[in-house]
């Protein structure tokens, strides 16, 4: 990012009331780019979400030879190079801050026989890469990298790419993802085996654009997914649901102002996406879920919230970490504003985003008076079932999810909340400070 920092204060709101169309999901937008720009015929994306993560994958799969374009009726064309079709870059391939498609981007080039450079901002370059550099090695792709696995990074895909069994160490639905499109161009059945359920939009998005993804249950109750390659893609038209880690916000702001309700539109409900959901559910939070529909195979629902209970604090289940880990910033929002202790672990992934999350999230919610304690790979948050004291800047760290957690916490704080730039909101969620400000907050640039 090379924007001036933008600093931007929120303050206390009486009450949110109002209905709000949250933007494109944003794993769903990365891979219909990336699915689209390889698959044999038009597809077309209505909904696709246009943030600046999203944007860099859009580009660099033009700069691979793939035909993408936004339409006046705001829907995108994309017209594919198919299977193998990829073809080297002039550029170095600029991801900016989006981790998402670096890595999945990374399985995608790999299974070609060219040679790419990626890089990526300040925040991006410090982002490991191993865990996908490793199986992708397996499969005969050659990476050169700074140390850790770290941007800027050079891989050149083999002629002949080797199929894999892979177990995943860690569950990351980006290193599977980045595993099974590699396969696409392998001769032969890759398959990739993960114990803990990890979001599965690649294997949903591969069944729409045609590919058979064969899922096998082990003896030891891992998953075995699994693709052949060789076969091509067949455009297709997709729909992109609203994205419920962004919709995360507002919910909890509704949650934490007392006799607010807001109506939030078309939010995808995948099992494996929905944790903070029915977490919250779980802390007391008054969400009624309506309208369940199926869109373009993944579950669909409109939610209404209200604020007019006070939440419980909980002991959130280790195993549904998964399903909720971008969602474990703003959880800590609710859990500062609840009656008693939250108690959260298994959160050793969030030393690994965009920043160390856990240590930034400790760091600003004691700045704003909020009683805890952080472990290695754990947080515990004593609520008092009224709101912190706030009156603290907050530093981002060029982390959208800690600028807009934040900015949610002032919306119910007795002082005023300041984070140090909102620039990284763009990433994810371009219009966050105009739809809450439609809703009723108070949030504001400082000039």
């Amino acid at each position: 990012m090379n924007q001036a920092p933008r600093p931007f204060q929120s303050s206390l709101c009486p009450v949110l009331n109002g209905t709000a169309k949250i933007p494109g999901d944003k794993s769903i937008s990365h891979r219909s780019l990336m699915l689209g720009g390889m698959a044999i015929g038009q597809t077309t994306i209505s909904g696709l979400l246009e943030g600046e993560d999203v944007i860099r994958t859009a580009d660099a799969m033009r700069a691979m030879g793939a035909d993408i374009q936004k339409h006046d009726n705001g829907t995108w064309i994309c017209h594919g190079v198919g299977i193998g079709g990829l073809r080297e870059p002039d550029q170095v391939l600029d991801m900016g801050n989006s981790g998402t498609s670096t890595r999945l981007l990374m399985g995608l080039i790999g299974g070609h026989p060219i040679t790419a450079q990626i890089t990526g901002d300040t925040s991006l370059t410090k982002r490991p890469m191993n865990r996908v550099i490793k199986p992708l090695e397996m499969m005969g792709v050659e990476f050169t990298a700074r140390e850790g696995g770290r941007l800027p990074l050079t891989l050149t895909g083999p002629e002949d790419l080797l199929p894999i069994e892979y177990r995943l160490p860690v569950a990351s639905a980006q290193v599977k993802s980045a595993i099974l499109l590699a396969g696409l161009c392998a001769n032969g059945t890759t398959t990739v085996i993960e114990e803990t359920p990890t979001r599965d939009h690649t294997e949903n998005m591969l069944r729409a654009f045609g590919i058979e993804v064969d899922v096998q249950t082990l003896e030891d109750g891992a998953q075995a997914i699994s693709v052949t390659g060789g076969k091509d893609l067949t455009a297709t038209d997709i729909i992109v649901p609203s994205d419920p880690s962004s919709a995360a916000f507002p919910t909890v702001a509704a949650l934490i102002c007392e006799g607010s309700k807001i109506t939030l539109s078309n939010i995808l409900m995948n099992e494996r996406r929905n944790g903070l959901y029915i977490t919250l559910k779980e802390m007391g939070a008054n969400i009624e879920f309506t309208n369940e529909r199926m869109q373009a195979g993944e579950p669909i629902a409109d939610l209404i919230i209200k604020g007019n209970q006070t939440l419980k604090g909980i002991d959130v289940p280790p195993g549904r970490v998964p399903s909720m880990i971008d969602e474990f910033p703003i959880l800590a929002i609710a859990a500062s504003c609840a009656e008693g202790t939250t108690h959260m672990t298994n959160l050793a992934e969030l030393r690994v985003k965009e920043s160390d999350r856990l240590l930034m999230m400790a760091k600003g919610l004691k700045a704003c008076g909020v009683d805890l304690e952080m472990g290695e790979d754990s947080l515990t948050i004593h609520g008092t079932g009224k709101p912190p004291k706030g009156g603290a800047k907050i530093k981002t760290a060029l982390d959208h999810r800690i600028a807009m957690s934040f900015l949610v916490l002032g919306c119910t704080t007795q002082k005023p909340v300041i984070i140090d730039d909102a620039t990284p909101i763009h990433t994810s969620f371009p219009n966050f400070v105009e739809l809450m400000s439609g809703l009723g907050a108070n949030i504001s640039l400082i000039s």
